[in-house]
């Protein structure tokens, strides 16, 4: 098992969305019983079988990079955060289904990972207005994911339902919404599992199959850095 070929997927959000939580949740198939503040990056592991059933399959590790989500008021929070962000394969986009603006600022996060984000800290949507072709021709795999679902309020689902709706055609992406405290959202056969494997498929598809080695450029030119103050769960 150590000789697997691995994929680096990033997990951002803002704090309290539930991304530690979503982490465990994807690599353990267990509910975190008393979830933290994470400081820096938390990296943990799932095993996937790529092309499950077909002659391809072929087993890989994903490594979930699970990224602080402080937003604070100076270049250097993002600074530090840019050491996480070399030689990335896919990106996992998580908010809070109860809380607006943790949608709205995935396109920050977005932004920021993908090296587009020329204003540190700020809030990329203005009064709705987003730019599509921002991501049009993006070679990065993504996948959003809203939590908290079980705490939204019946007659306001709809209303969620559709924003995050929107949210997945503006990021050209797949939408999983769950309840991170109940692991059958993600039980075999289902409709949130189907997803998420196609994801991981298609991060894997990137990262070893395609045959254009520059279509993660912005990503491997970065700096190297030393990961000590990474923490593995």
């Amino acid at each position: 098992m150590a000789s697997l070929d691995r994929v680096k997927v990033l997990v951002l959000g803002d704090s309290g969305v539930g991304k530690s939580s979503l982490v465990h949740l994807l690599c353990q198939n267990q509910v975190l019983g008393n979830p933290s503040w994470t400081v820096g990056c938390s990296v943990d592991v799932r095993v996937h079988d790529y092309k499950e059933g077909t002659p391809e399959e072929k087993t890989y590790y994903i490594e979930l990079w699970d990224v602080g989500g402080s937003v604070g008021n100076a270049s250097s929070v993002k600074s530090t955060r840019s050491v996480f962000y070399n030689s990335v394969n896919g990106i996992i986009l998580v908010h809070d289904l109860t809380n607006k603006k943790s949608s709205q600022n995935l396109y920050r996060w977005s932004l920021e990972a993908l090296n587009k984000d020329s204003s540190p800290t700020g809030v990329i949507v203005t009064n709705g207005d987003y730019d599509r072709e921002q991501f049009a021709e993006n070679p990065v795999p993504l996948l959003i994911i809203g939590t908290k679902f079980d705490q939204i309020p019946e007659n306001k689902r709809n209303d969620v339902l559709k924003r995050t709706t929107f949210l997945s055609e503006d990021f050209n992406s797949e939408e999983i919404n769950l309840d991170c405290t109940n692991p059958r959202y993600f039980a075999a056969g289902s409709s949130n599992a189907v997803k998420l494997s196609r994801f991981f498929d298609k991060v894997i598809e990137k990262r070893y199959f395609t045959r254009d080695p520059n279509t993660m450029i912005g990503f491997s030119d970065r700096k190297r850095f030393n990961f000590k103050s990474l923490h593995y769960d």
